[in-house]
This record gives structure tokens, sequence and C-alpha cells, in this order.
């Protein structure tokens, strides 16, 4: 893909949102465009492949509001034929009559700062000292797993499947023929820009020799084309710390889209779901569970076996529990990150039986009688009495 096609890509219509739209919004589009087209959803469908990294792509754009401002600001100042000089100018067409590495303003490969920024510093800086160049880092990249709830509690390693750039294998990302290496070049002394004077204002412009990567490939890696990267499919395990709640985010450094000809990796970011259990509930560190039990149990006492996350363990039930009491077992829930785990709250529900035979509803009758002899009126301080 030329530069050319890259500025005039429509970012916010591969995602279909609006130009206006939110953070929330574009970061909804892309996960719902991105679980319906990931390759693992669809095997074999080389169009969803393509669409599936057309999404990626513009998301990493979009979700990062430093990019995305200089995403709109470059292609307002493009659209608007704006700077009529080599890469800069308006063709025939209203787009460009030269290519120009759109990679260096948003990766900041042209001068210290990286950016537009940098690109229009030096307008009114005539005989600014030029610095050297820095590798364009690689775009993060955001994907998502679904754990079960005690996966979660208790943390778990998950092998993630994801196809995105990464670095050449053949040249080891330096986008150099093995057994050669790019040369520094010799325009701009490997900063990737170069400066001229035009009556009193001064002009530092992405180096046409070199596009602004400050160097030069005389014999290109046959794989990758000497960009130092490639589209493949890897495998990455990824560690989930105990405690990881639902919607939470895990970095991990270095393991997004690889940066061209050897700069640094970005980062992939993994959203967590979490399924919902049978039996345990979660509010913050601590687990709920509801215990059932019967009426005579809540009057008499009892001692209940109830699960934990790495076992049982036995819960009293005092005599004279009200129904729908909390209990709660220390140090028997969710593991905290600093040591330590939340507690086990078992709230008592009592369980009404639907049927009973002629002795259990005789012996109830008995005890209706005795518990009205003895005083006992349920309903007594009740506002409704």
């Amino acid at each position: 893909m030329s530069q050319r096609e890259w500025i005039e890509k429509d970012f916010y219509k591969e995602l279909g949102v609006s130009s206006g739209a939110s953070q929330d919004e574009i970061k909804k589009a892309y996960r719902k465009l991105a679980r319906d087209l990931h390759p693992d959803a669809n095997p074999g469908d080389t169009k969803a492949e393509e669409r599936f990294k057309a999404v990626s792509e513009a998301h990493a754009v979009l979700s990062d509001p430093a990019k995305r401002k200089e995403y709109d600001d470059t292609r307002k100042l493009f659209a608007g034929g704006g700077y009529g000089r080599g890469g800069f100018g308006t063709g025939a067409g209203g787009g460009f009559s030269q290519e120009f590495n759109i990679g260096d303003i948003f990766g900041g490969a042209t001068t210290g700062d990286g950016g537009l920024g940098d690109l229009l510093g030096g307008l009114f800086n005539r005989g600014g000292t030029r610095t050297s160049s820095r590798p364009r880092r690689g775009a993060d990249v955001e994907t998502e797993t679904t754990l079960g709830f005690r996966e979660a509690a208790q943390g778990v390693t998950v092998p993630l499947r994801m196809t995105s750039p990464s670095p050449c294998t053949t040249c080891h990302g330096s986008g150099a023929k093995p057994g050669t290496s790019p040369r520094v070049c010799p325009l701009c002394n490997g900063t990737g820009v170069v400066s001229r004077n035009q009556g009193a204002f001064g002009f530092s412009e992405p180096c046409d020799e070199c596009r602004g990567s400050g160097s030069i490939i005389d014999d290109p890696c046959v794989d990758c084309h000497g960009s130092g990267i490639q589209n493949r499919t890897r495998t990455i395990t990824v560690r989930i710390p105990p405690g990881v709640g639902d919607g939470q985010r895990i970095r991990l450094a270095g393991q997004g889209e690889a940066g061209l000809r050897g700069a640094p990796s970005g980062d992939l970011y993994v959203t967590v779901h979490v399924s919902q259990d049978k039996v345990f509930g979660r509010n913050g560190d601590d687990l709920t569970l509801v215990l059932p039990v019967s009426y005579s149990e809540l009057v008499l006492g009892t001692t209940v076996s109830v699960p934990t996350l790495d076992g049982r363990v036995g819960v009293k039930v005092p005599p004279g529990t009200a129904d729908g009491r909390i209990l709660r077992v220390r140090g028997r829930g969710v593991p905290k990150r600093g040591g330590g785990a939340g507690d086990l709250l078992v709230t008592v529900k009592v369980a009404v039986p639907q049927k009973l035979d002629g002795d259990a509803v005789e012996a109830l009758k008995r005890y209706q009688e005795a518990e009205r002899a003895g005083g006992f009126d349920p309903r007594a301080g009740w506002a409704g009495a």
C-alpha cells in the first residue's frame, strides 16, 4: 500500500462510526467487528481476514487520542492541498504528486518528538539544529479472551492465537537481506530530515532519499520487501493473574505489532471477560454464595459444608439464625494482588418444602400450637399489623 493510499484511507468508515464518534463508541465498534471477523471465527475466509486487518489498523490509530488528532489534522491538511512542494504537492485529482512517508507523522521517525508537530515545528526556526531520527514503534494491539469464573479468581495461563504484523523471521526485523545491513542515508546523515531556507523562513522536511527513515536498504529482504515485518499467525502464552475482574485489561509489553526495520514492537492489551458461575458470585475480593437451609436448621442451629475455590469449609449456622443472614468466613475469598484473600460471604436462605407426608404435617401442627402457646407472634411490631 502506497503512502497516498494510507492517508486517503477512511478509518472511520472501516469501523462504521462517524468522525465525531467518542472513544467508547470506537471501542465498542471495534470489539464487535473483531469478534465477527477474527480468523479463528472464520477459518479459511481470506476476505474476513483482510477486513480484520483493516479494522485492527483503523482501531490502532483512532483509539489513541494523539494519533487520531494527527490523523484528522493530516487528512485536512492534504485534502486542502497544503504544501505545494515535492511530496506535499497536489496532483490533478487534488491528491499527492509524489509519495510521502506518513508513517513518520504518526511514528516519530522524522525528528526528536515525532508526529505532525515535528514536521511543522521547524517552519519558523530558520537555521535550527537537526536531531537524530527515532525508529517508528509498532502499533498497540487489542484482543479479548473469556475465562471461567474460577479461572479468573485463581489465575490461569491461556494461549492466545493472533494474526498481526510481527518481526520478519528471515531478516529479524532489519528489512535487509540476510548477510547485508542498512546503510546511513548520505543526504540526511541518518537524521531522517533535511532543512532548507526560503526567504525569512526555515523548513524541515522528511528526507526524500530515505523517506524519513535515516537509512537506506540497498538489498531488501525478499520476504518482507524491506519493511522488516510480516503478517503471521502466532500463539502467545498469557499468564492471567489471580483475581482479575470482568472487563479488566492486561498489558503485555512488546507483544503488539512489530516496528519497522527493527524498531520496538507495540504492546498487546488483553481484555478479559469472565463467565458467571452456578455457585459463586463476587463482590470485590469477596466471594458470595447462597446456602439453602431448612427452618429447623435455622432454629436449632447446624454446621454445613460449603464449597470454596480450593475445596470445602464447614460453616456454623448459630441457633435462631434469621433467614437472609450473611455469615462471613475469613480469608476464603478471591486472592488479592498484594497477598492474602477476601472473605467468603454465605447468605442463608430457608427452603420451604412443597409437600409433606402425614406425619410431618401432624408434627408441624403440634409445633404451631406449641409456638402459639409460648406467645411467639411473627408479626409482633410489624407496621402492617
